[in-house]
């Protein structure tokens, strides 16, 4: 599994970053955290507000800072 933080290096940005290896770390599975903060790749995911998090290619949410809870909630429907 991938899991993609899109953003410049904000704050907003790391603490979605830490919620994510959080919620990697608690559900015990294996997955590669990426930083993507490069403008132009997050304006191809037609991410057009910061931060985002995609999985495995995919924007599951842009522009507020998920929960570790609600990231380990798309993580278990991205498994199924």
């Amino acid at each position: 599994m991938r899991i993609q933080i899109l953003g410049t290096g904000c704050p907003k940005c790391r603490l979605l970053e830490d919620h994510a290896r959080q919620a990697v770390k608690e559900l015990g599975i294996n997955a590669e955290i990426e930083k993507v903060m490069d403008i132009d790749e997050i304006m191809r995911y037609g991410v057009m507000m910061t931060p985002a998090l995609a999985i495995n290619g995919s924007v599951k949410a842009m522009g507020r800072v998920l929960t570790k809870d609600q990231i380990a909630e798309m993580i278990k429907k991205e498994r199924n």
